[in-house]
């Protein structure tokens, strides 16, 4: 900061830097430098960006980013033809991180003006991927362009807080349907489906409070009615591949994500599920059969073999066992045998947040019989 003063008077010496802002734009500068000429280095990008992430995550730094220009002209022009890192496939996980930091500057000053100007070439990928006719669907074109999205929006995703709703009323209703066909036309490829699931996972979590839709607004209902059709659609799929020398990157991992999207959805506390039912709309039903048909296509070793597998299985059981137990009393003896016996492998696990979530489970399930 401007108060120090000794350190100042060197960099002035040394560097013509006089104050903090002078510092701080000449680091930014670099950082810009390296984000636009350091393509091929995915360490070089990886490093910049965690460096970025870091002076934008603080309040007070975050705050003196936004006077400087090289950080308007980065909010403003997020493109790959500023950034050319941003085209490149291999480097392209950076481009979560990337967005991450530009949500959180933007978000910091909570302008639903700058949002939705910041937003408009994402819309635009949106755009051009509805109006590519089905048979075009399966091109690398479109491969890159949807991975590309998913990574982009999971990023802005991660920095809202109280300003969900912004981010909620740009995509529905009318840009989640491309999402459905995504995962319907490329659910053999785990390229596609593990970015666009992922950014699923990180739509539905309810943290810190951030998905308060009015208390008339249907919102929170449609939202997971999203959800279950995402999931229908992938794991209807998923299970009816044949199982391959790399099951895990093919299947398992697919399902461990989308299990974590449906952990998150059911105990958001935005979805009264009674409504469902009252109603006689299956969202709810169908989510809940085909996450346990996931479930139950992955023998039990192999559950315990993939930590996290592992993890977004037992946290799955905890959240049914916690607010849905009549429909894991409504299975099949066999079936709900094999759950309560994998509860038990869950208990003797040497990982204290696994057994924790069998613990929880059980003791859910205790309370209610008794």
């Amino acid at each position: 900061m401007h108060s120090s003063k000794q350190l100042y008077t060197r960099l002035s010496e040394l560097l013509g830097l006089h104050d903090h802002l002078q510092a701080l734009n000449l680091i930014v500068g670099k950082i810009a430098i390296n984000l636009k000429c350091y393509t091929n280095s995915e360490a070089v990008i990886d490093h910049t960006l965690s460096l970025f992430l870091e002076l934008a995550s603080g309040y007070s730094s975050g705050k003196l980013l936004m006077k400087l220009d090289t950080v308007q002209f980065i909010v403003a022009n997020h493109t790959r033809e500023h950034f050319p890192f941003l085209h490149e496939s291999k480097g392209s996980r950076s481009r979560t991180t990337f967005y991450y930091t530009i949500g959180w500057l933007i978000f910091m000053e909570d302008s639903p003006v700058k949002f939705k100007a910041s937003m408009e070439p994402l819309l635009q990928v949106f755009i051009n991927l509805e109006a590519t006719a089905d048979s075009m669907f399966r091109t690398d074109n479109v491969k890159n362009a949807l991975v590309g999205l998913m990574r982009d929006l999971r990023g802005i995703a991660m920095a809202t807080n109280r300003t969900y709703g912004l981010l909620f009323d740009r995509l529905y209703p009318a840009h989640m349907p491309i999402l459905l066909k995504g995962i319907s036309h490329w659910a053999d490829t785990p390229d596609v489906t593990t970015p666009l699931l992922k950014f699923m996972a990180e739509f539905v979590l309810n943290k810190a409070q951030r998905l308060t839709f009015d208390s008339s607004s249907p919102n929170g209902i449609l939202l997971f009615r999203e959800v279950s059709k995402l999931l229908v659609a992938y794991g209807s799929r998923i299970l009816s591949f044949p199982n391959t020398t790399d099951i895990y990157a093919i299947k398992y991992k697919g399902i461990w994500i989308a299990l974590t999207v449906l952990s998150r959805a059911l105990p958001g506390n935005y979805v009264n599920f009674g409504v469902f039912e009252l109603y006689g709309d299956r969202a709810l039903a169908d989510a809940l059969d085909i996450a346990l048909k996931m479930t139950l296509s992955v023998p039990l070793a192999d559950i315990l073999a993939y930590r996290k597998l592992t993890k977004a299985y037992y946290a799955f059981l905890e959240v049914l066992f916690n607010s849905h137990i009549v429909y894991m009393l409504n299975l099949d003896t066999n079936t709900f045998m094999h759950i309560v016996g994998s509860l038990e492998s869950g208990l003797k696990g040497l990982d204290t947040s696994i057994s924790t979530q069998a613990a929880f489970a059980v003791d859910n399930f205790v309370a209610y019989i008794f």
